[in-house]
């Protein structure tokens, strides 16, 4: 038989554990984060940088959606993860000037690139005709880009084909010009092979690094998608710095 003072020992030991049983961690993950009103982008950017920051649209999801018969593409987020930007960035497009190279769209007018609603439906878009087609716009200065977020059309699971975004400081894009993002695996637009995944449309539409590049003019080149053969665009913000 066990010495009494060591059985006492045990029973102390055993009540402190069945009392600590009961408690549940407290750690990050067991709390229950209270959701910013502008909750930030996605992973990446500048390392050591602030959250960059926007508003996202309802979700609004209309229609059956076509197969996306597309290699590698990313689906749609279940919320919108962390991208960094330098400290000191601002938006720098809204309300700014709009070209195309569709002269008269189908439906909508270019000034709902950069008016910043990003709603999805009817009146909230701009289409362009089929084929390769672009959007520009004008910064009016030239600056220096962290980040480029675009919506296309949302309200529909979709992907866009051959999406590619480049910065210049040449309206018409001949010199200067640098690629910040292309997904045209093919090459079918002629503007060279890309290597960034094709992704799938949401409400949080997807964020491109500019990468700190200069240019006064951001432009975004697409080619229909896997719904049909037109052009959309909802929104588009050129985040950075000017001059």
């Amino acid at each position: 038989m066990k010495p009494k003072h060591n059985l006492a020992a045990l029973c102390a030991l055993s009540a402190l554990a069945l009392s600590s049983c009961g408690k549940k961690s407290e750690t990050p993950a067991d709390t229950a984060a209270t959701p910013p009103a502008a909750a930030p982008a996605a992973s990446g950017g500048t390392v050591g940088g602030v959250p960059l920051t926007t508003e996202f649209p309802p979700e609004l999801i209309e229609g059956t959606p076509k197969p996306m018969n597309v290699p590698n593409l990313v689906p749609s987020p279940a919320k919108a993860p962390e991208f960094l930007v330098p400290e000191g960035t601002t938006l720098l497009s809204k309300g700014k000037k709009v070209t195309s190279s569709d002269d008269n769209p189908i439906i909508g007018d270019l000034t709902l690139v950069t008016d910043g609603d990003k709603d999805a439906g009817e009146g909230y878009f701009v289409e362009l005709l089929d084929g390769l087609q672009w959007v520009q716009i004008d910064l009016e200065n030239s600056a220096t880009v962290s980040a480029i977020w675009v919506w296309h059309f949302h309200s529909q699971k979709r992907a866009y084909n051959d999406v590619i975004v480049q910065i210049s400081d040449d309206p018409e894009f001949k010199t200067g010009v640098t690629t910040v993002y292309n997904n045209d695996y093919d090459d079918t637009s002629k503007l060279g092979k890309g290597s960034d995944n094709p992704y799938t449309e949401s409400r949080f539409g997807i964020v491109i690094d500019g990468k700190g590049n200069k240019g006064r003019y951001v432009r975004l080149y697409s080619n229909g998608s896997t719904a049909n053969e037109m052009n959309h665009y909802i929104e588009v913000e050129v985040f950075g710095k000017a001059p």
